[in-house]
């Protein structure tokens, strides 16, 4: 692993030793699982999905802060209720990591169908590519449409496109939308990847 990579890498066992010692099942997503897929970009963003099961937040804040993180609102502020986000800061990096608390239905799937990829010497658990595609398709901004791009290209060999459109189809129908298939299909048209339904 190049050594700009490394504090990453360092955080990223911090927080696999945390809750793996608590029992708590997560997943890496965003930039850094765009990477771990063959992105090549560089991102100082660290975002991570944790399952609480019967834990509460101010369970994660104390197993974390334990670990060598410190969380940068309070738990008991509204904040976290409001946005089922605890912003942490890794003591010994400086960078920052977002923490999704993870809900019902797609997350847990997500969660369920996680990948271990081994980042220095961590078994790290990475959203498959297929579900950060349908992620990213879904938060719609400019940088995360290109990592969907940076992604079909990478994994072309073995991505499975149908799986992405599944999720895309189950979202559009949950939220009353009828954009994000399309979305995918453009990208997918634009670059001529696997699955592409363009003439």
């Amino acid at each position: 692993m190049p050594s700009s990579a490394q504090p990453v890498a360092d955080l990223l066992a911090d927080l696999q030793r945390a809750l793996r010692g608590a029992g708590l099942r997560w997943f890496l997503f965003d930039a850094q699982a765009a990477i771990l897929h063959g992105v090549a970009r560089l991102s100082a963003d660290v975002d991570v999905t944790v399952d609480l099961g019967a834990r509460s937040s101010r369970d994660l804040a104390g197993i974390l802060t334990a670990g060598g993180f410190d969380l940068l609102v309070s738990e008991t502020g509204g904040f976290v209720e409001a946005t089922r986000v605890m912003p942490f800061v890794h003591r010994a990096s400086g960078m920052p990591v977002d923490v999704v608390l993870a809900g019902p239905g797609l997350e847990e799937q997500f969660l369920a169908r996680a990948e271990i990829h081994h980042v220095g010497g961590a078994a790290i658990p990475v959203a498959r590519a297929e579900d950060l595609i349908a992620m990213k398709i879904l938060a719609g901004r400019p940088r995360d449409l290109e990592d969907v791009a940076a992604v079909v290209r990478a994994r072309r060999a073995d991505l499975d496109l149908e799986h992405a459109r599944g999720i895309l189809r189950l979202l559009e129908g949950a939220l009353g939308r009828a954009d994000l298939l399309m979305e995918l299909d453009r990208i997918v048209r634009a670059i001529g990847g696997p699955g592409d339904r363009g003439a």
